[in-house]
């Protein structure tokens, strides 16, 4: 009945570590990269009061379009969500083993674990997987949420070993990324509020499945549009798909009459 360790994932290890992704092996020394579904671009980026994140919908497996309305972004906690980009099953896997290691620490301590408690936690999970990585099945996901210490939104970013980075104002991952980090360097204004950072992040997945093809744009046929989780003191929660659908419908339209997307405001200079 002793209440043991704080951290879920030492409890597993010690008592059933079989159950640990980390642990589950594949065999050969081969790249297994194109035997799963593979989750792609995820984008953040904060606002006076909080921090947005949205994800496309599409998995692919290699050339193949695997599932076209798959979650990427999901609550970690109250205060903050993450996002997936890899391999998807072990991806979905691992943030279950987050989600419920941020819990079994709230119960056992009494308390919730910091900002930079959380995204450390993350990080030990991501280099426990580096074995599988190196065989191709790789898991690199975005993390964001409101510090209720300091009373504004983070955002990290992470690479295979586990190295954890916090980002200033917006970042994103996954095969498109480069492409929404462009789009975003020319939306991103500091003075924007939570409506117009949703409006931001989902111009920056159009910009990204305009010019790569693992990324899922808004699909109007089937109504599928991105997932997006708005975090603010009050505590997160996911934008409605009806919500989701007029903003995109609205960003659609816009792309219309000029397809590559507002131009960026210039300031008068001399």
């Amino acid at each position: 009945m002793a209440p043991g360790t704080s951290s879920f994932t030492d409890f597993l290890g010690a008592h059933q570590p079989d159950l640990l992704p980390s642990r589950r092996m594949t065999s050969g020394t081969g790249d297994a990269g194109n035997l799963a579904p593979h989750g792609t671009t995820i984008v953040a980026a904060t606002f006076n009061g909080g921090v947005v994140m949205a994800g496309d919908r599409r998995a692919t497996m290699g050339n193949i379009i695997a599932q076209r309305d798959i979650e990427k972004v999901f609550p970690a906690d109250e205060f903050s969500c993450v996002g997936i980009a890899g391999t998807a099953g072990l991806a979905v896997e691992m943030v279950r083993l987050f989600q419920t290691e941020l819990e079994h620490y709230e119960k056992i301590e009494g308390s919730t674990l910091s900002m930079d408690g959380k995204s450390n936690r993350l990080a030990a999970l991501i280099r426990a997987n580096l074995g599988l990585a190196m065989q191709g099945l790789a898991v690199v996901p975005l993390f964001a949420g409101f510090d209720l210490a300091t009373q504004r939104g983070r955002i990290f970013s992470y690479d295979v070993t586990g190295g954890r980075y916090e980002e200033t104002a917006f970042h994103s991952v996954g095969s498109g990324s480069l492409f929404a980090r462009g789009s975003l360097k020319k939306l991103y204004r500091e003075d924007l509020n939570a409506n117009t950072v949703v409006e931001a992040v989902i111009e920056a997945l159009y910009d990204a499945a305009d010019d790569d093809s693992a990324t899922g744009g808004p699909d109007v046929t089937r109504r599928i549009f991105p997932v997006v989780q708005v975090i603010t003191a009050e505590g997160g929660h996911r934008m409605p798909d009806e919500e989701v659908a007029t903003i995109a419908d609205r960003v659609i339209d816009g792309r219309m009459r000029r397809p590559d997307g507002p131009a960026a405001e210039l300031e008068n200079r001399r």
